[in-house]
């Protein structure tokens, strides 16, 4: 696609999420940079998920989900965008729910989508309808990956 990153000063792409940032060591959201916003953009969504989670529990377990976020360039730790909507993960609550590997070494997703939309969704909704709702509105997405052992 394009110019978009997303990343954190606090791990590096494919390096170990730190401690803190884990369900049961303080569930505190990792601080996020943004850059390459394309000029069509006109609000960004940011889904984090586990996909090795389909080993341990069926399915891609999701921790995070955010949008109609204005168009910023940063995400300070332990916060959520001001102008975001945060929908349902599979913690069955709103909001970040960190890295909690139930049986080995996990890799995490953080995805951040560009989309040329505002979404008319109701809060409180879930990755699925999201990304429904994202379909063809895409202008340009990112990735910042992770890994977290079991505690």
């Amino acid at each position: 696609m394009g110019d978009l990153q997303l990343t954190s000063s606090a791990f590096a792409d494919d390096a170990e999420i730190p401690r803190k940032f884990g369900y049961k060591n303080g569930n505190s959201s990792p601080p996020l940079t943004i850059s390459g916003i394309p000029t069509e953009a006109k609000s960004l969504v940011l889904i984090m998920d586990d996909p090795d989670a389909v080993g341990a529990v069926g399915k891609v377990w999701v921790h995070w989900v955010v949008w109609n976020i204005d168009l910023i360039t940063e995400i300070a730790e332990s916060t959520t965008p001001d102008s975001g909507i945060e929908g349902m993960t599979d913690f069955g609550k709103v909001g970040y729910g960190g890295p909690a590997p139930p049986d080995k070494r996990h890799t995490y997703v953080f995805k951040l989508y560009a989309l040329d939309v505002m979404l008319d969704l109701p809060s409180e909704s879930a990755k699925a309808d999201v990304e429904k709702a994202m379909e063809g509105h895409i202008a340009d997405q990112a990735t910042l990956t992770g890994t977290y052992a079991p505690d």
